[in-house]
């Protein structure tokens, strides 16, 4: 026999090094499956933040007292955000409607072609103070007395993790949290509604 032969059939029984070779076959993607989990997880975590910072002071601007403070409730969910995210980049937004059940609705319009929208000739209800037909009729800003509020905030910020890198994503993340509630009977409620029509 030759000493090749007997060479490969030595090759052949030897298990040494299998442990190592299959590591290396299965570490990278084992590894990116465990940063895709630490990933996704860090971004729920910042969701909840987000979330609870955004709950806890939409609680706090129904009261009188908090009203006329719209930016110090934002500097407020700011301050909670950036205890954890410290580079988070944060804006706010505020809907106010009548009740809840308007939440995102449109301005009533005099719909005669039944597209849904407000064209050219017909009549619409301006609830919002705009002057012009709107597909959603809350009015920016807290709103008054028993008027239901959507507040929401949207948070970008950079991932900590390359995960994003190597599956071709970005970065920069955005997240976005919203709550409803209503305004406490502190006064008179000052909705306004005009109906415009133009030829």
């Amino acid at each position: 026999m030759s000493l090749r032969l007997r060479l490969i059939r030595r090759l052949r029984r030897d298990k040494r090094g299998t442990a190592l070779i299959e590591f290396a076959l299965t570490a990278p993607v084992f590894l990116l499956l465990l940063m895709g989990i630490f990933d996704y997880c860090w971004q729920m975590y910042a969701q909840q933040v987000l979330q609870g910072a955004v709950s806890q002071s939409a609680r706090l601007s129904t009261l009188e007292g908090y009203s006329d403070s719209q930016v110090a409730l934002d500097e407020s969910v700011l301050s909670k955000v950036r205890d954890v995210f410290k580079d988070a980049q944060v804006t706010f937004g505020r809907k106010a409607y009548e009740s809840y059940d308007l939440v995102g609705k449109p301005e009533p319009l005099t719909d005669k072609n039944g597209n849904g929208v407000w064209d050219t000739g017909e009549c619409f209800e301006d609830m919002n103070g705009t002057g012009s037909w709107e597909s959603d009729r809350g009015s920016n800003g807290n709103g008054g007395a028993e008027d239901v509020v959507l507040y929401s905030a949207s948070m970008k910020f950079n991932r900590i993790l390359p995960v994003w890198n190597m599956l071709g994503q970005s970065q920069a993340t955005t997240l976005r949290a919203q709550t409803v509630l209503r305004n406490q009977p502190y006064g008179n409620n000052t909705a306004t509604r005009v109906v415009i029509c133009n030829k």
